[in-house]
């Protein structure tokens, strides 16, 4: 009988593509990366199974060529890289691997949070560019205290909810803003309270990012936002690069409107060295790694194989997006 064919836009892990080879015939993109759309336009034609990435644009020019493709199973938490209306509408499923990363993604941004108040980042730099003269006084280079200050966490799912256990434990005072507030009993267990959009705005120290990129976030956070933020308040964004307007954030902070910034995802990635962001001072950048521990990025190729595998045998995935 004829292996059902399977194409990865990147390498996984040893471990995944000897499953897959057990199953499949397999062809993995070994060039620029991401893979250029014409290449993946030629390939994905002849497959049952399709890996992707979340650099990764599935569109419908994308769709309409995959004439046999049963499921598209991303390694990644967020799927707004593919079009998934349009995918239901083929009759092609979709999975992704949203849970495995939850607690690694919010130790990053907890750790975004300490270091840009902390200053941590800033004064490696200081050193490494030699620069450090003397031992610093009583008022020289000074960072912010997280005790006593007010978090407000837009998008309380479940990266939202493992911050929140993390700040409690600092102390601080967390408010968090969703469609819908959840229970009283896990706000009460989280140590949360529920606030408008504004209000969270407004009464922020520290506002942390943790909704998905959709119509609705795109570039939500601009410079009517950032001016209605506190000067003395801070933006950290794990989630998706476009909830934020960079060319906004980039004048709010050289303006002073707010006090700094930890990004961990940008409009375009990869950022260059010449990017206006690398030239401020008060911003802490990571280069997308909030899923980015040994131990998350295995359970992610393990979701995406079983993901695909279910597919391909007509079944939905452990995670589904629609159909």
């Amino acid at each position: 009988m004829m292996k059902k064919r399977v194409f990865l836009t990147r390498t996984l892990h040893d471990f995944a593509l000897k499953e897959l080879k057990k199953r499949y015939e397999i062809e993995i993109h070994s060039g620029k990366i991401p893979i250029p759309k014409s290449k993946l336009r030629s390939k994905i034609g002849n497959i049952e199974g399709l890996i992707c990435f979340p650099y990764d644009k599935i569109d419908r020019d994308l769709i309409d060529n995959a004439k046999n493709l049963k499921i598209i199973s991303t390694y990644s938490v967020g799927f707004d890289h593919i079009d998934t209306k349009y995918a239901k509408k083929k009759k092609i499923r979709v999975g992704y691997t949203p849970e495995v990363l939850t607690d690694a993604t919010a130790d990053l941004a907890f750790s975004l949070m300490l270091d840009v108040l902390r200053r941590v980042s800033e004064g490696d730099r200081i050193i490494r560019n030699g620069k450090w003269i003397q031992i610093y006084g009583a008022y020289d280079y000074v960072g912010t205290d997280l005790q006593g200050m007010t978090l407000g966490i837009f998008g309380l799912g479940r990266i939202g909810s493992a911050l929140a256990k993390r700040a409690k434990s600092f102390n601080m005072k967390i408010i968090y803003h969703n469609r819908k507030p959840i229970s009283k009993n896990k706000e009460n267990s989280l140590g949360v309270k529920y606030v408008t959009f504004l209000k969270l705005i407004r009464s922020s120290d520290i506002i942390s990012i943790h909704v998905p990129h959709t119509k609705e976030t795109n570039h939500m956070f601009n410079m009517k936002i950032f001016k209605k933020m506190k000067k003395s308040g801070f933006l950290i964004n794990t989630a998706r690069g476009k909830i934020v307007n960079e060319k906004d954030l980039i004048k709010a902070l050289n303006k002073k409107i707010i006090a700094g910034a930890a990004l961990d995802v940008y409009e375009s990635e990869p950022i260059s060295k010449k990017h206006p962001l690398t030239k401020i001072q008060n911003v802490v950048l990571a280069p997308h790694i909030g899923s980015s521990t040994k131990e998350t990025r295995a359970k992610m190729a393990e979701i995406t194989v079983k993901n695909l595998n279910l597919g391909i045998e007509g079944k939905s995935p452990i995670y589904s997006v629609g159909y």
